[in-house]
């Protein structure tokens, strides 16, 4: 544990120092859980992400996630479609919200360098946004993920670093403004694991639109349950 503050101090100091602002940093709270029936190739996929214009409040948006996967038996390819609630807030001293129901589906495909484990996951998703036009969207993430002291991730006790790249590109211009590129997310951060199912992560994302490019902290929460 010593090992993985020092790392993080000395990961995380220079991206925060970067915020000169502390309102210009934001916060995303995040819980990803994973069920999966034992011998079965289907898992139901949960989340919830609470994320903040700023670190402490000011909400941003509120999403909670489902899904049912299916997995191939050689753990290489997952498939998984499901639902998303989404609360968008207002910055500022505002409480207006806007609200989103979201359809999606994914294809994710796992590789393996070295120690390396490399995911690369597809997802397309249909958009329908309070009092504006019916919206798809298409995303692609690239996430590796480096073990620093165990040859799995998987392993309890393993610390590691992920760095992801995700773009998303629009379906549709709906308006003259509205471009096909809607953003881009790059991360970089570290986890570790406390059991073979259950791992904490802390990181900072840079989210970059046409007219933006804002700082987040995150922190998730990755947890796993096999049911017996």
């Amino acid at each position: 544990m010593k090992k993985l503050c020092a790392l993080l101090i000395l990961f995380f100091s220079p991206s925060l120092l970067l915020a000169q602002n502390p309102n210009d940093l934001g916060g995303w709270y995040m819980y990803f859980g994973n069920f999966r029936w034992k011998d079965s190739p289907w898992a139901i996929h949960g989340e919830m992400q609470l994320r903040n214009f700023n670190t402490t409040s000011d909400l941003d948006q509120l999403l909670i996630r489902s899904g049912i996967q299916y997995n191939s038996k050689s753990g290489q390819t997952s498939f998984l479609a499901g639902y998303a609630s989404i609360t968008n807030g207002t910055a500022g001293d505002s409480d207006a919200t806007l609200h989103e129901n979201r359809l999606y589906q994914e294809a994710i495909l796992r590789q393996k360098a070295g120690k390396i484990g490399l995911m690369h996951r597809y997802r397309y998703e249909q958009r329908w946004i309070e009092n504006q036009d019916f919206r798809t969207r298409f995303r692609y993430a690239l996430f590796l993920n480096v073990p620093l002291n165990s040859k799995e991730l998987s392993e309890k006790g393993s610390i590691y670093f992920q760095i992801y790249d995700e773009i998303f590109i629009n379906g549709e211009r709906l308006t003259p403004a509205m471009q096909f590129f809607d953003r881009n997310r790059i991360y970089a951060g570290l986890g570790f694991r406390l059991q073979k199912g259950f791992a904490i992560q802390l990181g900072f994302m840079e989210q970059t639109t046409n007219s933006l490019s804002k700082g987040q902290l995150q922190v998730g929460i990755h947890h796993q349950l096999l049911s017996k």
